[in-house]
């Protein structure tokens, strides 16, 4: 899988709500109802990521998941990246 040009970063970018760019990385941070929530919301994230073979850093803060997606093998962006963050906006 190749890194993404900076252009198709960016193009993707727009189109998912909340997602930004930092360094080789993208995140964005949920805010959830509750702890309880959270949890399930990770859940599905880690059925998704099984799902495409693809995992995410995760931070857990109560009401608040702050996910993290980088291809660590590519060394940046790739279209695994974007695909599974369409994939948890989806579930959001």
């Amino acid at each position: 899988m190749a890194l993404l040009t900076e252009e198709k970063i960016s193009c993707v970018l727009k189109k998912l709500n909340g997602w930004q760019r930092k360094g080789e990385q993208i995140e964005k941070t949920f805010v959830l109802k509750n702890f309880v929530n959270s949890m399930g919301f990770v859940n599905k994230i880690a059925l998704l990521s099984e799902k495409a073979d693809h995992h995410p850093d995760i931070l857990i803060r109560w009401n608040k998941v702050s996910i993290t997606l980088s291809t660590h093998s590519e060394g940046g962006i790739t279209e695994k990246d974007l695909i599974l963050a369409e994939e948890i906006e989806k579930v959001a």
